[in-house]
């Protein structure tokens, strides 16, 4: 059963580090796809003067591939669906930002508790500076070294693909 779940959260509240540990934990036993949103456009995926790089100036989109991995570089951002089947065969699929996506979302806080992402959240994610006043109307509050915790809530509640 493929699970997908988005994490939320404002900049440098922690999501890619926690994201890492659960990758981490999970991938001895688990395939663990990552979806990150740049919505900046900041990204430097590419480098001027290489072949995909040309190809991709001229309109093309590209995969460059290798022994060990595989990139994509379109003109386009693809919806959930086609992100879903690009990346195959999965056991976790984990959404950095695109709070829009129709998925489960965690919200991640270090410094403080942003209102404004709690719509978007079935569960809050928080550092223990954080935790006694995580004021968060009835959503599960997990520290953010509470992995495991963290783990089983997904495993119960993320979206789920057959």
């Amino acid at each position: 059963m493929r699970k997908i779940i988005g994490l939320t959260g404002p900049s440098n509240s922690g999501k890619t580090s926690l994201i890492e540990r659960l990758t981490v934990l999970l991938m001895s036993y688990k395939r663990v796809v990552v979806v990150k949103h740049d919505p900046g456009d900041k990204a430097q995926l590419d480098q001027q003067g290489k072949d995909s790089f040309r190809f991709f100036q001229a309109g093309a989109d590209v995969f460059v591939v290798s022994p060990t991995r595989m990139a994509y570089f379109a003109h386009h951002s693809p919806d959930l669906e086609q992100m879903i089947n690009m990346a195959g065969n999965f056991d976790y699929l984990f959404i950095e930002g695109l709070r829009s996506w129709p998925v489960p979302k965690i919200a991640v806080f270090r410094d403080s508790i942003d209102q404004s992402y709690l719509p978007y959240a079935r569960a809050v994610v928080v550092d223990k500076h954080l935790f006694s006043r995580a004021g968060v109307s009835g959503l599960p509050v997990f520290l953010n070294t509470d992995y495991q915790q963290i783990i089983e809530w997904i495993d119960n509640n993320a979206m789920r693909l057959d």
